[in-house]
């Protein structure tokens, strides 16, 4: 739960998350990205958007248009590293000042590439968070659109296409993870804590059930 301010009484939003169902053996935890969120009382989660295509499109349509297909290929290339590079330096921002549980850490691309840093930015659609429909609620709580002028396709893509959004969190256990195939008990309940019918649930869900739909 997301509440409007530090008093805690009014809810602001509702972020859902998915639990591994697989065996994993004896003392292996089945993780869920709630894990890493306190049960109760008081706790902090983060959330980003950034994008660096806005004219990405018109660059590349450039370069088709004079029959570069290579450089429209490489300008669309180019806008997905730097949104990606945006992301990782505002998450070390976010480590190192904003909440600062960092302060000394070192900000180098071996150090980032090999993610020895405490804290995690998980993404809705990535192994984690497998449900695409959760960026319409990060959006929402960022007012996304309005800051930034991304958008969300009707299937849940971010436009422009070269944009990165998740979650900051900064438990020192948090880790990443997939949460792999899910059982249709799960989908039941998923499907009532979103609001959904099962079939909605299930078409959402559809690349990681390990059943045969109905």
């Amino acid at each position: 739960m997301i509440w409007t301010d530090n008093s805690r009484t009014a809810e602001r939003a509702r972020l859902h998350t998915l639990r591994q169902q697989m065996s994993k053996g004896e003392n292996r935890a089945n993780l869920a990205l709630a894990d890493f969120i306190a049960p109760t009382g008081a706790d902090w989660i983060g959330a980003f958007a950034v994008t660096s295509g806005l004219g990405e499109a018109a660059v590349a349509e450039r370069f088709k248009a004079a029959g570069d297909d290579y450089s429209a290929i490489l300008a669309a290339s180019l806008a997905d590293r730097l949104a990606e590079a945006f992301a990782e330096a505002l998450h070390h921002k976010v480590r190192a000042q904003l909440w600062g549980y960092e302060p000394g850490e070192a900000f180098d691309i071996e150090a980032l590439l090999a993610e020895r840093y405490r804290g995690i930015r998980p993404a809705p659609g990535y192994p984690a968070q497998p449900d695409h429909t959760e960026k319409g609620i990060l959006f929402d709580l960022l007012r996304a659109p309005e800051a930034t002028g991304m958008a969300l396709t009707e299937s849940y893509a971010m436009s422009p296409a070269s944009s990165v959004s998740g979650l900051y969190i900064a438990h020192p256990e948090a880790h990443y993870f997939g949460v792999g195939k899910i059982e249709r008990d799960q989908v039941i309940d998923y499907a009532a804590r979103k609001g959904w019918d099962v079939k909605t649930a299930e078409r959402w869900l559809s690349p990681i059930l390990n059943y045969e739909r109905a």
